[in-house]
């Protein structure tokens, strides 16, 4: 018989074993522990243990979701309107279906009790404030494709498919900045500054990036003056792991609006790109929403392939 519960002191090991048993699904992190698990689920300031729910089947742990929230406005504290099923895991030798629907049910109704007013399916920014780092790879994707159970999951129990990312690389080992009249130009007027370990922005990116090494690269002009683009990349290890720091994920990237357009971003990029090459970085990884054909543009430029995709799913109070 299936039984729901939420999160004990005792579960990150079994939590573990479950995450270890869908090995070869895409975008799911492997290795995993529960230190892992600690440092980037259970530490958070705002984990509730009611938000993560444990089904058993007789007894036994068969599978996992995990039920959140965004930020309010100013991005300073936790906003209960919006809420999000982050993760739903479950074991592929269970009935998947059966113990899924059961998982998101019990997410739903914890995220109806604390006040939400709308439900999410996957993650992304800013209803990211868990698993960044474990599902997907720079940000939070949604619900990744690969991810068939989730996906099914969610077009059964009523949400629909609002938005779709797209999640790109591009490998280092032979990058070539792109050279033309207007690159030229912007390389003599402006300069890239870089700050190793930024200060967070807001408290919301201290509580979600606050695990990884970040780079922020900004673009000035030579005589001074305030930024005209920016970029902000993590290491794509946390803190303190045994990852040698070989990718960087992109997190923002901000160019002044009355200067779009004017390749800034393309050379903010490849400055970055070239800089991490030389630090022996071999990966670059960026997402974008389907429909910002600006950013792909961009990213496309660079030499950035497609390798994943994931979905944006939304349920309302009136189901």
């Amino acid at each position: 018989m299936l039984t729901y519960r939420p999160f004990r002191n005792t579960d990150p090991p079994v939590l573990t074993e479950i995450w270890r048993s869908r090995a070869g699904q895409r975008g799911l992190a492997q290795p995993v522990s529960p230190d892992l698990l600690e440092q980037l689920v259970f530490a958070k300031l705002y984990f509730d243990y009611d938000g993560l729910i444990v089904a058993r089947d007789d007894g036994q742990p068969v599978g996992f979701a995990h039920a959140g929230f965004g930020p309010d406005e100013k991005q300073d504290r936790v906003c209960t309107q919006l809420g999000v099923t982050c993760l739903v895991l479950v074991r592929p030798d269970c009935a998947e279906s059966e113990v899924a629907a059961g998982l998101l049910q019990q997410c739903e109704a914890y995220l109806w009790r604390r006040g939400a007013k709308v439900l999410y399916g996957g993650g992304i920014q800013p209803l990211n404030p868990f698993y960044l780092g474990l599902y997907g790879g720079s940000e939070l994707p949604g619900v990744l494709d690969s991810d068939l159970v989730a996906r099914r999951l969610y077009a059964a129990e009523g949400y629909r498919e609002i938005d779709q990312t797209l999640i790109m690389q591009c490998r280092l080992e032979d990058f070539e900045t792109p050279v033309d009249r207007r690159q030229l130009q912007i390389r003599r007027r402006m300069l890239v500054e870089v700050t190793v370990d930024p200060r967070p922005q807001n408290w919301w990116q201290a509580c979600t990036v606050g695990e990884f090494d970040l780079t922020r690269f900004e673009l000035v002009a030579r005589g001074g003056g305030p930024a005209a683009a920016a970029a902000t990349f993590r290491s794509m290890e946390p803190t303190g792991t045994s990852g040698v720091g070989r990718a960087a994920g992109l997190l923002d990237l901000w160019v002044d609006e009355s200067l779009r357009r004017r390749g800034l971003a393309v050379f903010l990029l490849s400055e970055a790109c070239r800089q991490f090459a030389r630090q022996g970085i071999m990966l670059v990884e960026a997402q974008t929403m389907k429909h910002n054909l600006a950013a792909l543009g961009v990213y496309h430029k660079l030499g950035f392939q497609q390798i994943g995709q994931g979905s944006v799913f939304r349920k309302d109070a009136s189901g």
